[in-house]
């Protein structure tokens, strides 16, 4: 963890902003006359779905690699994640010509494995239940020189993050909510100093599953609680713990953290898919299934959604749609 460093700032943001330039899309923000009508306000949505290798996480991983020295770049980069970050990191590391290893858990989604191997990196698997894979990763770069870039808890990725957040203010002006999946809290925290500084009057809600509620824990205990990792359909999700960068930032700056249970997530998906015309991951669904059942009041306001990913193998997404989350 990087607890000897400064939390990053809004600064930082817009630093990333500038690398970012001409690598990751500047996605679109959409509406829905018919998410409004159930919502009750004016919702804008920003489609990180679409974004290069299909999640935000790019943006973060781009970041924090296009950082490295030379010794870096040539030595490698190692880092552990169910499957956005994994493939975020892969192509970062492909077009920054960096080798990258990267320990994904046995059950992650088909696709996602999948993908990370096609952008040429080294998969290693492990059991997320019974191994640690915070520790292995850390053997695997202390064997080889490799620097670790975590999915969250780093200051250069929270800041690549955080450019979602910065390009939807940009585009919507300010907004009086947004909503924002939550696991380990980089999406979140990023998101969190990009409203700070663009609309500090903005209530940033973190969304995590039911099944996985450790940063509400975390906020209502004010201090970071583990958890063991939670059995959701949201994969991106399955985190156990908020980071120690992450944490603080988040506690400081966010208005709370809400919840949205896997039945939720798939009419969330349903809604979607057929109302929007597109596909979007259980976890990235997570901020409009509080939107439209947590019960913030959001009458006549202008209210953000991030829409964190769209990685979903279509066999699982079509059986999740037709069939709940059974």
């Amino acid at each position: 963890m990087q607890t000897d460093r400064p939390l990053p700032a809004f600064e930082d943001v817009t630093a990333a902003a500038a690398r970012l330039r001409g690598h990751a899309h500047r996605t679109p923000v959409l509406r829905s006359a018919t998410a409004d009508a159930r919502a009750g306000a004016k919702l804008f949505f920003k489609c990180e779905n679409l974004q290069r290798m299909g999640a935000f996480k790019f943006r973060g991983a781009f970041n924090a690699l296009s950082r490295f020295t030379p010794a870096q770049r040539a030595a490698g980069v190692a880092t552990f994640s169910s499957g956005n970050h994994a493939q975020a990191v892969a192509l970062s590391a492909r077009e920054l010509g960096i080798p990258a290893a990267i320990l994904m858990p046995l059950d992650a989604p088909r696709l996602k494995m999948e993908a990370t191997r096609g952008y040429g990196a080294e998969v290693i698997t492990y059991d997320r239940y019974t191994q640690d894979r915070e520790a292995l990763t850390r053997e695997l770069a202390q064997a080889r020189g490799m620097t670790v870039i975590p999915p969250y808890d780093h200051a250069d990725v929270i800041a690549g993050q955080g450019t979602a957040a910065l390009e939807l203010f940009e585009e919507a002006g300010p907004l009086d909510h947004l909503f924002v999946p939550l696991g380990g809290g980089g999406l979140l925290a990023g998101s969190a100093l990009a409203a700070r500084a663009l609309a500090p009057g903005c209530r940033v809600w973190g969304v995590e599953p039911e099944a996985g509620n450790d940063g509400q824990q975390s906020m209502a205990r004010g201090e970071i609680v583990h958890i063991d990792t939670p059995r959701t359909i949201a994969d991106g999700a399955q985190t156990q713990h908020l980071g120690q960068l992450t944490f603080p930032i988040i506690r400081r700056d966010c208005a709370g953290v809400l919840t949205a249970t896997d039945a939720q997530l798939v009419a969330a998906m349903h809604f979607m898919a057929e109302r929007m015309k597109l596909l979007v991951e259980p976890t990235g669904c997570l901020g409009l299934a509080a939107a439209l059942g947590a019960g913030v009041p959001l009458a006549g306001q202008r209210v953000g959604i991030v829409l964190s990913g769209g990685n979903v193998d279509l066999a699982r997404f079509a059986s999740l749609v037709t069939g709940g989350p059974g």
